[in-house]
């Protein structure tokens, strides 16, 4: 038995991120379980679907807007926070698993990890674990089907507004849009991202030419 974690959302300029936890034995994951970027939505949930039933134990943690732009933490800090919460719902003691290293330093990122996990726990940390380890890969499913999720939810509230991350020409247009009816950032915005200064520094150039 061993363990994986992933996150999912690091790097979007809307919503939350999400880290994901899984105990299993690599035999009883199902097929096709790897890097859930290269792996087709419907496809994530079916698998998503399939690894809990298979896995010992799935736990998700997950990091709001808030936390995000709270100024007294940055994002490597988070990414650790959102693993090991993740991982203390599955962990136990003497159990060993990889962790996708959200640092440049990935032994670094794996001791910080292992740090704020109660259990005592062994935690090796890999860049592209998620490719290389199957139980990575399945937390890898989880946590982005929960984000995917997530948007979804946003669509709901406020309509299209793509994936969420930076490069989206529909995420940035939504938030232009967003910022020319009301005046501000939607509440579902990192506002400390670049990307949210550029929206209100081009609405306020806009505003400045009408005079």
């Amino acid at each position: 038995m061993r363990f994986g974690v992933d996150e999912a959302g690091k790097g979007p300029v809307l919503g939350s991120m999400f880290a994901a936890a899984v105990r299993a034995d690599p035999v009883t994951l199902p097929d096709g379980v790897g890097d859930s970027k290269d792996i087709k939505p419907e496809r994530r949930e079916r698998l998503a679907e399939e690894i809990r039933e298979s896995a010992d134990a799935v736990g998700v943690a997950e990091v709001p807007v808030e936390r995000i732009d709270a100024d007294e933490t940055d994002m490597n800090t988070l990414t650790v926070d959102a693993q090991a919460t993740a991982l203390s719902t599955v962990a136990r003691d003497n159990l060993s698993g990889t962790v996708d290293a959200g640092d440049t330093d990935a032994t670094r990122f794996g001791r910080r990890v292992a740090d704020a996990v109660d259990a005592d726990v062994t935690v090796t940390a890999e860049h592209g674990a998620d490719e290389t380890d199957t139980v990575v890969g399945a937390a890898s499913i989880i946590a982005k089907v929960a984000r995917d999720a997530h948007v979804a939810e946003l669509a709901v509230e406020y309509g299209d507004v793509g994936s969420g991350y930076p490069s989206d020409p529909t995420t940035r247009a939504f938030l232009a849009d967003y910022v020319d009816r009301h005046g501000e950032l939607p509440a579902c915005a990192r506002r400390s991202w670049s990307t949210c200064d550029d929206v209100l520094a081009a609405a306020s150039q806009s505003t400045l030419g009408d005079f």
